[in-house]
């Protein structure tokens, strides 16, 4: 216990919490042993000397530890109609890239009273800047009900980046792998690496030697962060990677995922998102409504590629969201509340053309 009587109650205070936030998290009992004797350093330093550096370097790694989901999972939704019908509502094709989720649901459910239940597909998506790659691991997450984070990999210049500075560093902090948990609050979440194809060209090679360890399951049970210095079991994570191309991807990396490749939309089914997915997101964020705008379908060739091929969305989104914020001034204006854009009058709201 700790000893009321001392000098500096503050410190002894900020100890008692710690030793609260250690009994109500559940933690390997290897590490419930280990943050234990840190208590006890510090408080014997509040005793002796106050408040020190590295004082607070153990309360500030106590608190990574109790903050981080060692033992806390998700609940997996594996209703394959479901999963379906929200990939189609977020997404417009891509039929291989679902189909792949669905499998891997399928077998989830069909293993999951085993004790080791099948290690996921590490699914990387090839494609064009544009073409969804980044918003479908939302989609996915969304589909199983997990938990989803993001780790950037664009311009990546460390594998210290991914895997955390060690405690003796005097920048210490975890890695983006442990940021991410944190942020996600379970350890089966979906986590997006992110352009892993755009790292610095320095770190290349440490970096893809850091993501070999992540994607090999019989490596990633026990991922070491250099900061936690201890293992924490990465084996329930769904890991999903994107790359605009893989010239520069190890073929060890590569050798762990499967390829999925994310083509180029073609003018039809750009259309068909513009009007059923983008239109009517853009519309809400806009304040407005269906009832404010309706555009002649006659016009949506053009919409679709006002200024030459794009292999993406991105040209399309803002052209649809800056015609949804024009006609919201005009709205704000007094000068209607519905505007129906034809032929006609197209120039007045999409003055490119």
């Amino acid at each position: 216990m700790v000893d009321d009587s001392a000098q500096n109650p503050t410190l002894f205070e900020e100890i008692n919490q710690l030793q609260k936030n250690i009994s109500a998290t559940a933690i390997p009992p290897g590490l419930e042993e280990k943050v234990s004797q840190m208590l006890v350093r510090l408080n014997r330093m509040a005793k002796l000397g106050g408040y020190t550096d590295e004082y607070e370097k153990i309360a500030h790694y106590i608190d990574w530890i109790t903050s981080l989901p060692w033992l806390k999972k998700s609940e997996d939704i594996l209703d394959l109609d479901r999963a379906k019908e929200m990939m189609d509502k977020n997404h417009y094709g891509m039929p291989d890239v679902k189909e792949k989720i669905l499998e891997f649901m399928a077998t989830l459910k069909l293993t999951q009273t085993e004790k080791k239940l099948s290690h996921a597909p590490i699914l990387c998506l090839v494609g064009l800047v544009g073409t969804g790659k980044t918003t479908f691991g939302y989609s996915i997450a969304e589909a199983m009900a997990r938990k989803f984070s993001r780790v950037p990999f664009g311009g990546m210049g460390s594998a210290l980046d991914l895997r955390g500075q060690s405690r003796l560093h005097p920048d210490n902090e975890p890695g983006q792998i442990i940021k991410a948990l944190k942020r996600a609050q379970t350890n089966n979440p979906v986590i997006l690496l992110d352009e892993i194809d755009r790292v610095s060209e320095n770190a290349r090679a440490d970096i893809m030697g850091v993501l070999v360890e992540l994607l090999d399951p019989e490596q990633n049970e026990f991922f070491t962060d250099h900061y936690l210095d201890y293992p924490f079991d990465l084996s329930d994570v769904l890991f999903i990677a994107t790359c605009n191309n893989t010239t520069n991807i190890s073929t060890a990396v590569l050798d762990r995922m499967e390829i999925l490749q994310m083509p180029s939309y073609s003018d039809e089914e750009k259309i068909v998102i513009g009007k059923d997915y983008i239109l009517p997101r853009a519309l809400k964020e806009a304040g407005l409504t269906s009832d404010n705008l309706t555009i002649d379908q006659s016009l949506w060739s053009k919409i679709a590629r006002p200024l030459g091929f794009d292999p993406g969305m991105r040209s399309l989104e803002r052209t649809i969201d800056g015609l949804c914020r024009k006609i919201a001034k005009l709205v704000v204006e007094g000068k209607g509340q519905h505007f129906n854009i034809t032929q006609d009058n197209v120039k007045q709201f999409l003055p490119i053309w």
